[in-house]
C-alpha cells in the first residue's frame, strides 16, 4: 500500500512539473495576433481557406478569422469597419469599394470560372460553350433555375449574363427563376433538391458532393471568366483596422509561397483556383 502511495505521488509530482511546459506549449501555439477578413462563401466552402489558413499561420505567426458572405455583404463589412481585410470577386464593387475610400489600392489574387450546372438530361438543351445562347434556352423552356439572389460576386455575374442575354429574369420571379438568397452551397443544395439549372463558380462545384443528377453542362466561355481581389480596409476611415497583420497576409497572398499554396489546392487532382498576381503587386 505504502508503495502504491508512493508511486501516486511521485506521478502527481511530475504532472504538476510538467504542466507549466504544457501550458508554455499551448501558449506558443496561440497566434500572436489575429485578423479578420470578410471573403466570399466560395472561399470557404470550395475548402481553399481551409487549405491556406493552417500554411499563412505557421509562416506568419498570425491567426485569420472569416467571415463568409456574399461579395456585396463582404464588402459591407469592410466599410462597417468590422473587417481588416476583404478577399471578394466582383471587380466592378471592389472598384466602388475603392472609389469610396474604403480602401487605398486592390491586388489580383487568382481567378477560376463559372459553370453553369444543371440535370444531365438537360430538359433546355442549353449544354455547350455560350452562357448568353444557354440562359435564353432556360428562359425559352422555362426549365427551373436556381439563383443565389445575395448580392453576391456569383450574384452579380448571374444578373450581368441574363443582362447581356436580353432576358428579364425580374419578370419571372417566383415561377421558373428562383430567387433563395443563400451562399452558393444552400444554392447548389437546392438545385440539386429540384434538378435545377444553376450559375457556379467552379471551385465550389468541385468541393460540392450532393450533386445528384446535376452536372456541368455550359463552361469555357471568356465571358465565365472570375477573378479574386484582396485589398485592406482603409485604417483612415476605420483606425482599429490591424494595418500591419492584415497587410502582412495580403502580401503573403501575393508572394511566392502565398500563390504556391493556392495553386496546390486540388479535389481529386483538379485545381481549383490559379494564382494571377501580378508582378508589381508582389509585396515581401
Amino acid at each position: 500500500m505504502g508503495f502504491h502511495r508512493r508511486g501516486v505521488l511521485s506521478l502527481c509530482l511530475a504532472l504538476a512539473l510538467a504542466w507549466p511546459a504544457v501550458l508554455a506549449g499551448r501558449a506558443r501555439a496561440e497566434p500572436a495576433e489575429t485578423i479578420t477578413v470578410a471573403s466570399t462563401t466560395s472561399t470557404e466552402q470550395s475548402g481553399l481557406f481551409k487549405h491556406l489558413l493552417p500554411v499563412f499561420t505557421a509562416a506568419k505567426n498570425i491567426g485569420v478569422k472569416v467571415v463568409a458572405l456574399g461579395t456585396g455583404q463582404a464588402l459591407d463589412v469592410g466599410r462597417r469597419g468590422d473587417a481588416d481585410v476583404v478577399f471578394v470577386h466582383d471587380t466592378k464593387a471592389e472598384e466602388a469599394f475603392l472609389a469610396e475610400g474604403f480602401a487605398s489600392k486592390r491586388q489580383d489574387v487568382m481567378y477560376n470560372d463559372f459553370v453553369i450546372v444543371g440535370p444531365k438530361s438537360d430538359p433546355a438543351r442549353a449544354g455547350g460553350k455560350d452562357v448568353l445562347e444557354a440562359l435564353r434556352r432556360i428562359a425559352a423552356a422555362k426549365a427551373p433555375f436556381i439563383s443565389r439572389g445575395d448580392r453576391s460576386g456569383t450574384h452579380a455575374a448571374e444578373l450581368r449574363y441574363w443582362k447581356a442575354a436580353d432576358v428579364d429574369v425580374a419578370a419571372t420571379k417566383g415561377e421558373w427563376y428562383k430567387e433563395i438568397g443563400q451562399g452558393m452551397g444552400p444554392a447548389l443544395n437546392t438545385a440539386s433538391a429540384s434538378n435545377a439549372y444553376l450559375l457556379s463558380d467552379r471551385g465550389t462545384w468541385l468541393s460540392f458532393k450532393n450533386r445528384g443528377d446535376l452536372t456541368i453542362l455550359v463552361a469555357g466561355d471568356r465571358r465565365l471568366f472570375n477573378q479574386y481581389g484582396v485589398m485592406l480596409v482603409n485604417p483612415v476611415k476605420h483606425p482599429q483596422v490591424k494595418v500591419a497583420a492584415g497587410q502582412a497576409f495580403i502580401d503573403w497572398l501575393v508572394s511566392k509561397p502565398g500563390q504556391e499554396a493556392i495553386a496546390s489546392y486540388k479535389i481529386d487532382g483538379e485545381q481549383l483556383f490559379f494564382p494571377n498576381a501580378t508582378p508589381d503587386s508582389k509585396g515581401q
